[in-house]
Parts: C-alpha cells; sequence; structure tokens
C-alpha cells in the first residue's frame, strides 16, 4: 500500500538519513585548508638552490645543461606531515622530462642517496603530455621497486601482492579534452588511511586502496625535478589541510 507523506515529513526524513559523502574530501575541495607556500620565497622549504627559485609568484624548478640535478631531486616541505591530509596546488611543466608531487615519502639521507633531496615514496606523476599512460596523475613508487602502482583512469585495490581494477573513471579520450596541455592544470589529493584519490582540474581520475602490507601511511611531501633532460616545473596555489 502506497502512503502519502507531507513536505514537512519528507523533509524530516531527508535530513535524518545518513550522509554517505565523507566530508569536503569526497566531492569538492575544503575551502579551510592553508596555504603552505607565501608566493615570495621558499621560507619553509628545503631543496638545492641552484635549481629551485620563485618567479612571479610560483615556486620554479629548472635543470639545465650547466646546472645538472644528480639524481632526482625534491624540494621539500618543512612544516608538516602527510598522514592523512588534502593537497591542493596548480602546476605546469614543459614536455621534455617530467616531475612529481611526493607524498607520504621519506628523506633517503643514506651515503647511498644521489644528493642531499633525495625522498622514496608515493608520487603523484606530473607531465605535460596527453598519450595514455603517460599522463599526469598515476602513482608512481618512488625508490619503492614498485614501478607505476596505479594508474590514470583506474578505481583499484592493492590484494595479495596484485592490483585488481574495479572501474574506470576516465577514458584516454577524454583525459585529452580534461587536461590542459601547456598551461596550468589543478590538481587535488586525498589520502585516508590506505585509501588515495587524485583529481584534475576537478574531476576524480585515480581512486587507491594500497595493502596493508605495502601502504605507506606517514612522511613528508616534496616537488620533483627529474634527472637527465633539461627541464622545468612550476606550482602555485598550494593548499593543505590535515584530516
Amino acid at each position: 500500500m502506497i502512503r502519502e507523506i507531507s513536505l514537512a515529513g519528507f523533509l524530516l526524513l531527508f535530513a535524518a538519513a545518513p550522509v554517505l559523502a565523507d566530508g569536503p574530501t569526497a566531492t569538492t575541495p575544503s575551502s579551510d585548508a592553508q596555504s603552505i607556500f607565501n608566493g615570495e620565497d621558499l621560507e619553509g622549504w628545503s631543496g638545492d638552490e641552484r635549481l629551485w627559485s620563485v618567479r612571479d609568484g610560483v615556486i620554479h624548478g629548472e635543470t639545465t645543461a650547466e646546472n645538472k640535478a644528480s639524481g632526482n631531486t625534491f624540494l621539500i616541505w618543512q612544516g608538516g606531515n602527510t598522514a592523512d591530509f588534502e593537497l591542493q596546488l596548480s602546476f605546469r611543466c614543459n614536455a621534455t622530462n617530467n616531475s612529481g608531487i611526493q607524498y607520504r615519502s621519506t628523506h633517503n639521507t643514506s651515503k647511498n642517496a644521489r644528493n642531499k633531496w633525495s625522498l622514496k615514496g608515493y608520487q603523484h606523476e606530473i607531465r605535460n603530455e596527453i598519450n595514455f599512460p603517460n599522463v599526469s596523475g598515476f602513482i608512481y613508487g618512488e625508490g619503492l621497486g614498485r614501478g607505476r602502482i596505479c594508474l590514470v583512469g583506474e578505481k583499484a585495490v592493492q590484494e595479495d601482492g596484485k592490483k585488481k581494477v574495479l572501474e574506470t573513471l576516465i577514458t584516454a579520450d577524454e583525459f585529452k579534452e580534461l587536461f590542459h596541455l601547456n598551461d596550468w592544470n589543478e590538481v587535488r589529493i586525498v589520502a585516508k588511511g590506505r585509501h588515495i584519490q587524485h583529481y584534475l582540474n576537478g574531476r576524480l581520475i585515480l581512486d587507491f586502496t594500497d595493502s596493508p602490507e605495502q601502504a605507506l601511511s606517514d612522511g613528508v611531501l616534496g616537488l620533483q625535478l627529474h634527472a637527465g633532460k633539461a627541464m622545468w616545473a612550476e606550482y602555485k596555489d598550494i593548499r593543505f589541510r590535515s584530516l
């Protein structure tokens, strides 16, 4: 039997229903994230001063034939760690090499480190490319021996040493429409426990749950300059929030 319900009764039932979204990090960027780059200098960050600077209000990293990177090198944020967090920023780079956003990472200070700013951990890949799968947004295991952990477009879980893809989040053609080649792109990373999400220009492009045995739970944040071919990468509007 169908029962009638008043508008007031419907609103009451709706208000009492459980909220399925996990707060602002599940759908939209947080409005209370704090800026961790002052737009003037690299106060609060540590990196190779030959390679990192601030130009026109943005962080500028560049390698040249004269100033090369001895191994992958990072500009490391000194203001906190990345356990459960939300990070928002914008980036642009050239196409000769790649960069990355390092999080939940360990500062490698061993004698075997190629330079003083070597990191190992999760990396959000940064590239100026639109050809799958070599695009911005996949998770790379920097120094972890895991290679490309989860690719753009994958909703996946790591179980029993293997990755299981559950769903396709974005296609190659859709990515080409979404990505701003040779221009600024917005990144948002949300990590809670073993669950990691990468957003590009407002769209979820990667959703990954790592295994209990391999998941990284905390560590530092850094921006990468890749060794090899001369390159540059720029970052701005960097905002961070601990969850």
